[in-house]
């Protein structure tokens, strides 16, 4: 029957396995599954399983299982399809289709086959049946309708009572919300204040049902149009994906024919050199074989003249040799001084084992809407973001970073923000106090840790999904662990005083150092890979490089407090841009996704340049609650936050058209 098959289509298909409902229970959501599809799903989401509850998959709401302590497979055991489900299957679902049996001959263990529907009794009945049916005053007016043919039979389900069986559920309690029949209204419901008939109460329930309907309908458009946004652009990113990958393959191809270049002109070098060599050795053979042959014939020579008889022919050969008439000409050969001795391969493992752990093919930067994706990557603590530089900032909340066993007045230098465990988690340095600290929300409390450390902190920087790097002016570098709760992980000791640190890769830091001044580049251990300290008329540039970070393309942006300019200079020491600022000093600084750069000055502004250093505007000013700013950073929420140094806080500001 097409009524049936759409029915079952539409809404008798459980959307886990896309099958007719098995045995459905309807949750507390009134989504419903088959049990064992919502039980299979529930059991890959540990959260579930905890709280010993059945996840919904479409709108994750729990409904809390009746008898937790029984196995995971029997959970949903308890909860029973809705009766709307209930009656469609019975009416629509598998074995409702065929033979309808009379229901009153059923009840007597017969199996015979039902002429007519009475739609008042919801029953039935067979020919034999229907004629008593009729013959009942109680039931000769009940509308019955005829089985033979395709009918629209309008099935009214009595529902009983689950206390009282005989019972049929007719009231609503609307003060307990709950529908109950006649006697659970008398027993349990007597002090209600507005007990009504399910009946007199349906015109409105059906008006809240269709207003409902209407907002269904609405998010089903809405989803089809972003399915229909999806669908557009799922050709369009295929092939931009596989650009990358081309890319990606470029890159390595480039890379491999530089390799290979330099062995190529390494080889030819050997070639030239080694053909060279083998050839002197060739020639020093051959003049060598000459010589004792030469040296052969004097022996012979002069065993031949001690044989003779003439004393003439004894003196004159006693006088060529005398005159070294006996010396090959090779000798003078051997003896030729700058011949190539030997030749050798020497090979700096150590720094082609860093170049390789340098050498940049790009990165994959993966962008989520409105989650600050710190997992994908490492290098950018506070790059992926979504900002709107346009609009005025808002002022959100303040971070009061004074905590429990301070003994100074807290002094927040620099912040930086992560995610963990689905918890925006805000991490400060406080200078005063010789402490890190995090500040995150659990459970709707206010909560924070302290990390004690044995000398002044300055800076920090993102390694990886939970761990930052803390410079401390003790000459050394801080590991720390964010749970968001704060654990010391290790300590590395440096050759140098550091102040800025930022993540350049996985395996390598930059930091700023003011004794010398200059920005080195580390490895995980604090070893210097690389020493930068750029000239400007043959003078050093650098003065007082106070902070760091990276950029999306890998280069440096530096703050030098002395010079009063910002620079951003790469890894190779190449300065790409220098912004003089007017009479101010500048401080902390971050970059945005877009490229786009935001520093503290002490003028109690937060400035905005380009990508490529050129002045926008002063997006913070005093007016809007800073004072004396130092570290600045931002997240993938619109949010950007300022360390106020003199007044213990953090502010955050939302950048948002719709702040």
């Amino acid at each position: 029957m097409a009524t049936s098959q759409k029915l079952k289509e539409h809404f008798l298909t459980c959307t886990i396995c896309t099958e007719v409902f098995d045995n459905p229970c309807t949750l507390v959501c009134y989504h419903t599954f088959c049990r064992k599809c919502v039980v299979n799903y529930t059991k890959t989401r540990p959260e579930a399983i905890s709280a010993k509850s059945l996840l919904c998959p479409f709108c994750s709401k729990m409904t809390k299982v009746s008898a937790p302590e029984r196995p995971v497979e029997e959970w949903a055991d308890g909860v029973k399809p809705s009766f709307v489900i209930q009656g469609l299957l019975d009416s629509f679902g598998p074995g409702s289709r065929g033979t309808t049996y009379c229901t009153c001959c059923h009840a007597e263990g017969e199996t015979t086959p039902a002429t007519v529907w009475c739609a008042i009794c919801d029953e039935s009945l067979c020919h034999r049946c229907a004629r008593m049916h009729t013959r009942f005053p109680s039931t000769r007016h009940h509308d019955v309708l005829d089985l033979s043919g395709e009918v629209n039979i309008s099935r009214k389900r009595n529902v009983m009572c689950n206390e009282h069986k005989e019972e049929c559920i007719k009231f609503l309690c609307k003060d307990c919300k709950k529908v109950t029949c006649q006697i659970c209204c008398v027993i349990y419901h007597r002090k209600c204040d507005s007990v009504v008939t399910l009946e007199s109460e349906l015109p409105a329930l059906k008006s809240q049902l269709l207003t409902e309907k209407e907002n269904i309908l609405k998010k089903q458009i809405l989803m089809e149009t972003r399915v229909d946004t999806v669908k557009s652009s799922f050709s369009t990113e295929k092939n931009r994906y596989a650009q990358i990958e081309s890319d990606i393959k470029s890159s390595g191809n480039k890379a491999r024919e530089k390799i290979t270049l330099k062995e190529n002109k390494l080889l030819d070098e050997l070639k030239e050199v080694s053909e060279k060599h083998i050839g002197q050795m060739t020639d020093d053979i051959k003049s060598g074989e000459i010589s004792v042959q030469m040296y052969r014939q004097q022996a012979e020579l002069i065993d031949q003249t001690l044989r003779s008889e003439c004393d003439m022919d004894v003196y004159e050969m006693y006088q060529g040799c005398e005159a070294g008439d006996v010396e090959a000409v090779g000798d003078a050969d051997l003896k030729e001084k700058g011949r190539l001795a030997r030749i050798m391969f020497k090979q700096d493992t150590d720094k082609l084992s860093r170049a390789l752990d340098d050498l940049q093919l790009g990165e994959i930067v993966v962008l989520f809407e409105g989650v600050l994706d710190l997992k994908g990557s490492p290098v950018l603590q506070d790059s992926i973001n979504v900002l709107d530089l346009t609009v005025t900032p808002v002022l959100r909340d303040t971070i009061n970073v004074t905590v429990a066993g301070d003994v100074n007045e807290s002094r927040p230098i620099d912040v930086i923000t992560l995610v963990i465990n689905d918890t925006d988690t805000v991490v400060t340095t406080d200078w005063n106090n010789n402490s890190v600290k995090s500040f995150y929300t659990r459970d709707n409390q206010s909560c924070h840790s302290k990390l004690s450390l044995d000398s002044t902190p300055w800076s920090l920087t993102n390694l990886q999904h939970n761990q930052v790097a803390v410079t401390v002016h003790n000459n050394t570098i801080v590991m720390v662990q964010v749970n968001p709760d704060l654990v010391m992980l290790s300590t590395i000791a440096t050759s140098k005083q550091y102040c800025g640190i930022t993540s350049l890769t996985p395996s390598t830091l930059a930091a700023s150092s003011q004794s010398p001044p200059c920005v080195d580049i580390l490895d995980m251990t604090g070893n210097v890979l690389r020493s930068i300290s750029p000239l400007s008329g043959g003078e050093k540039i650098l003065q007082s490089p106070f902070f760091l970070c990276t950029t999306g393309t890998g280069n440096i942006l530096v703050t030098d407090y002395n010079c009063m300019c910002v620079l951003c200079l790469t890894t190779e020491g190449d300065v790409t841009f220098t912004y003089l600022t007017s009479r101010t000093s500048p401080l902390g600084i971050t970059s945005t996704s877009t490229g786009d750069i935001l520093f503290a000055d002490s003028q109690d502004n937060v400035v905005h340049l380009t990508k490529t250093g050129q002045f926008v505007r002063n997006i913070l000013t005093a007016d809007g609650s800073v004072r004396s700013p130092y570290g600045v950073c931002v997240d993938g929420c619109d949010h950007v936050y300022v360390c106020n140094y003199f007044s213990d806080e953090i502010k955050v500001f939302t950048c948002s058209d719709t702040a």
